[in-house]
């Protein structure tokens, strides 16, 4: 047995580590799909943004260009202070330059001056529509690189306007550099670049790692590169711990429930090692005096965590798994513990109705158990009477010389629950039984128009006939005691007298009814 113990033992713990792993594993995948997702939106919203944002600024500047270009068919004397003008209110331009045959004549910054286009910028190709070029610094500004922009004038020969703008024309590089997974980004213009990296100019090839995404603007040729790192250690690290905590909590619930399914009477043994059974007394009164003459005894289970568990769910668990037998074990124990008290207030002779099922009938033991039960017991106090549900099946070989031998030992036997089953007559021609439990079915029915009351009338005169004394179940109201009593039962039991209550209740409710009958 101790080897088959360690054994399940063994499984059940293989069994959670591996469910445990496994669910790591796919939790750490899916955070890590959820991570790269998440990433892959942000990289499209970002250079998106980025974009649409450059390709806004250059057409601005270009309309800007536009109310410009009328310039350059006049003197740089006549133009000189609106061009100074323009060029202070236009965001991050550094100069506006005026080109007529193919040389710059005069700027917003300087004046008038006289400067070839292939002197000033070599690499702008004045016979473009737009070009641009990324130079290293301005005169003014000589170590902050720019961006020129050339913009011809197609109505003047070897004309038109060029400017220089800062190089930081968006927040977005800003941005990058705040966000632990980005690694910068680049602006390209023909072979030349400037990247977050670097605080100069270098060449194309000189720029490392692939950009994560890349965009070209629309109407200047410029591309914007987007760097970011492959994975950031706080999205593997969150990764692994949430994997981690996924697999420990998949483990345990796994372990739960599997040495729930393995072991499935382990709960109620739990629950009668630590006390969790209490039992409740349901006091039974004959019906001509309505005073108490016995009580019947019902288990209760109260889980720690699920509360009041119904006592039809745990026993016919309990009978399936084989428990009823240590199940009702504890509940003599429990009797025996509070007889002493119970002795106080019930009078001699006075019935204890405890249910038994087959499964504890029919074992081996049965026999030693009720001697022991009733050796426990103060002597010659209670009249134990076994109650045995009609729709439980027994098997009937055995039970008509163990119903004689409980008799010879002095206990009594009642059906429970008469008329609900099967095989209700053949229990009482078969069966020698000393009481007949009315289920309530039957007591509810009284009052009602149903064919219920008439059944009941035959089920009392059977009882007369068979000399069995008769105890009604359910009784709830005054005139549900009124016609039992008219109809000779013999005994009561029911809300109408009292609700099941635990040993103190039941104390103080049996002297609360001897003081008022005084």
């Amino acid at each position: 047995m101790l080897t088959r113990f360690f054994s399940t033992s063994r499984k059940v713990l293989t069994g959670s580590i591996l469910a445990g792993i496994i669910v790591a594993l796919l939790c750490g995948m899916l955070q890590f799909f959820l991570s790269y997702h998440k990433r892959e939106a942000k990289f499209d919203t970002l250079i998106i943004d980025l974009r649409v944002y450059m390709e806004s600024y250059f057409s601005d500047l270009k309309t800007s260009i536009d109310t410009l270009q009328p310039f350059t068919l006049s003197t740089c004397q006549d133009v000189s202070a609106e061009l100074t003008s323009r060029a202070a209110f236009s965001v991050n331009v550094r100069a506006f330059l005026l080109v007529r045959d193919n040389a710059a004549f005069c700027s917003s910054a300087t004046g008038p001056m006289s400067v070839p286009m292939k002197e000033l910028i070599p690499d702008l190709d004045t016979t473009k529509s737009v070009d641009m070029a990324l130079l290293p610094g301005t005169p003014m500004l000589p170590d902050k690189p720019a961006i020129v922009v050339w913009y011809q004038n197609p109505l003047v020969k070897g004309g038109g306007v060029f400017t220089s703008i800062n190089i930081n024309l968006t927040p977005y590089l800003l941005y990058t550099s705040r966000q632990d997974e980005f690694a910068g980004i680049a602006v390209i213009i023909g072979n030349m670049a400037l990247s977050t990296a670097s605080g100069h100019l270098i060449n194309v090839n000189d720029l490392h790692g692939t950009p994560i995404r890349s965009a070209t603007l629309k109407d200047v040729p410029l591309t914007i590169n987007l760097y970011a790192q492959e994975w950031t250690t706080y999205e593997i690290l969150f990764a692994l711990l949430f994997g981690l905590i996924c697999g420990i909590a998949a483990g345990t619930l796994s372990f739960y429930i599997l040495n729930i399914r393995l072991n499935p009477g382990k709960e109620i043994l739990t629950a009668i090692k630590r006390g969790q059974f209490y039992v409740v007394y349901q006091p039974v009164v004959d019906a001509k005096e309505l005073k108490m003459q016995g009580c019947e005894v019902l288990m209760r289970w109260k889980h720690p965590t699920m509360g009041e568990i119904p006592p039809d769910a745990f026993i016919n668990f309990a009978e399936a798994q084989k428990l009823i037998v240590p199940l009702t074990l504890h509940l003599f124990e429990l009797i025996i513990r509070d007889a002493a008290l119970l002795q106080t207030v019930l009078p001699p002779g006075a019935k204890l109705g405890i249910n038994i099922a087959p499964g504890h009938l029919h074992s081996e033991n049965f026999k030693d158990d009720m001697r022991e039960f009733a050796a426990s017991l103060p002597p010659d106090h209670f009249q134990v009477v076994l109650e045995i549900t009609e729709r439980d099946m027994i098997n009937q070989l055995e039970a008509a010389p163990l119903f004689e031998w409980l008799h010879h030992e002095g206990f009594e036997i009642a059906i429970d629950d008469f008329g609900t089953g099967h095989s209700a007559l053949i229990y009482l021609e078969r069966f020698t039984m000393d009481y007949l439990k009315i289920d309530r079915g039957f007591v509810n029915a009284i009052g009602t128009e149903t064919v219920t009351s008439p059944v009941l009338d035959a089920v009392l005169t059977l009882a007369r006939r068979l000399n069995m004394v008769t105890v009604a179940e359910g009784v709830e109201t005054p005139e549900q005691a009124a016609w039992l009593r008219q109809h000779g039962v013999n005994y009561l039991q029911g809300y109408w007298i009292s609700r099941p209550m635990p040993l103190a209740q039941f104390l103080k409710w049996e002297s609360d009814v001897a003081i008022e009958s005084e």
